[in-house]
């Protein structure tokens, strides 16, 4: 008898609910049990602290965090190569955006010293970061060399 991979745990980015995924399924577009969207967008998901803390903590696909600020002209630069990465990436991982300024509790919690930052997480806990804008193809490389 073959065992199938435990189910995902992915957390809609419309309502917030958290939906059980067999792992084989990610890539067939799933959608919310609860409001019926996909639960991928193909693109990064701007999170407050209560969202942030959703989809680190209760879900359980990695996210890639970007900490970010408006008046951060390398973060500006950095956002459409991270919105690319989204298209890339997902749905092996959540991409947030952190906006450093209106939730400075995040940017504290996990000792934010420049932007953009990105992070790497995984079952909550922080597998990597690097710091400096970066194009789409280094952004996806660098994630893939530091995913567990």
């Amino acid at each position: 008898m073959t065992t199938q991979p435990d189910p995902v745990l992915a957390i809609c980015p419309h309502c917030g609910a958290a939906n059980r995924v067999p792992a084989a399924r990610l890539g067939a577009n799933p959608t919310c049990g609860k409001c019926h969207k996909g639960l991928f967008t193909a693109a990064p998901l701007a999170v407050d602290q209560a969202g942030f803390d959703r989809h680190v903590t209760k879900g359980t696909l990695p996210v890639l965090v970007d900490f970010w600020a408006e008046w951060c002209g390398p973060c500006k630069a950095m956002a459409p190569a991270y919105a690319q990465a989204a298209k890339v990436l997902e749905p092996q991982l959540r991409l947030l955006k952190v906006d450093t300024e209106a939730e400075p509790m995040l940017s504290q919690r996990y000792q934010i010293r420049s932007i953009p930052t990105l992070m790497l997480l995984s079952g909550g806990r922080e597998l990597a970061r690097t710091s400096g804008a970066m194009p789409v193809e280094q952004i996806v490389r660098w994630v893939r060399q530091n995913q567990a």
